[in-house]
């Protein structure tokens, strides 16, 4: 079953697209034309093929050999406040 609601719609109440999105994609328009769908993150995971989100793999900790190049944390010092 797809539902059909307006931008305007979506904004005011986005718990109730949420809900409608659990029985099937949601359409939301722009000025009466189609512009976004929303869907449950399970079925976009089922459309796009992924086996399992990179975040459910990290937080099982399955795989530890994944290397993240973050930079170094930096410290300004302290700024004099001008009064």
């Amino acid at each position: 079953m797809n539902t059909t609601i307006t931008s305007r719609d979506f904004n005011r109440d986005v718990s109730a697209a949420k809900r409608a999105a659990e029985n099937g994609p949601v359409t939301i328009t722009d000025h009466g034309r189609p512009s976004h769908v929303l869907l449950t993150a399970a079925e976009f995971d089922r459309l796009s093929g992924r086996q399992e989100p990179m975040g459910d793999r990290l937080w099982r900790g399955q795989d530890r050999n994944i290397e993240l190049d973050l930079p170094e944390r930096r410290i300004d010092p302290e700024r004099a406040i001008d009064l």
